[in-house]
């Protein structure tokens, strides 16, 4: 699989994992839970907007600074779907198949920006 391929598959994760926080956020709004809410919403729809904002990127650094970013914003989700879960604001299958998404985009983004930090030649 090309590198181009890999970004795209990583994309259409991070999209339909953006899909599945902005659903929750609705259905948390509606409980009157907007705080909490708010945030997840903000970093788990950033992961992606951070992953496509990569796959335009005009340099390497460019490139491995928005999927630096990407990472952050999937680890402070994963924080919000926690700090959710242990307050009782959502049930615990939801957390767990959330938090399961959300880690995996995790690892192949720190995979990703692993190795384009090791090729980076002022490194």
């Amino acid at each position: 699989m090309s590198e181009l391929e890999k970004k795209n598959v990583l994309a259409d994760k991070s999209y339909q994992f953006a899909l599945k926080i902005v659903f929750l956020c609705k259905k948390l709004d509606s409980k009157k839970e907007y705080i909490l809410s708010r945030q997840l919403l903000k970093c788990g729809t950033s992961i992606g907007a951070n992953v496509v904002e990569a796959n335009g990127a005009i340099s390497n650094a460019d490139f491995s600074a928005k999927i630096s970013i990407a990472y952050k914003e999937s680890l402070e989700t994963k924080y919000w779907l926690r700090l959710l879960n242990d307050s009782d604001s959502i049930d615990e299958n939801e957390f767990s198949n959330l938090f399961k998404l959300s880690d995996e985009l995790s690892k192949i983004l720190y995979s990703i920006l692993k190795s384009t930090r090791l090729k980076k030649p002022d490194n």
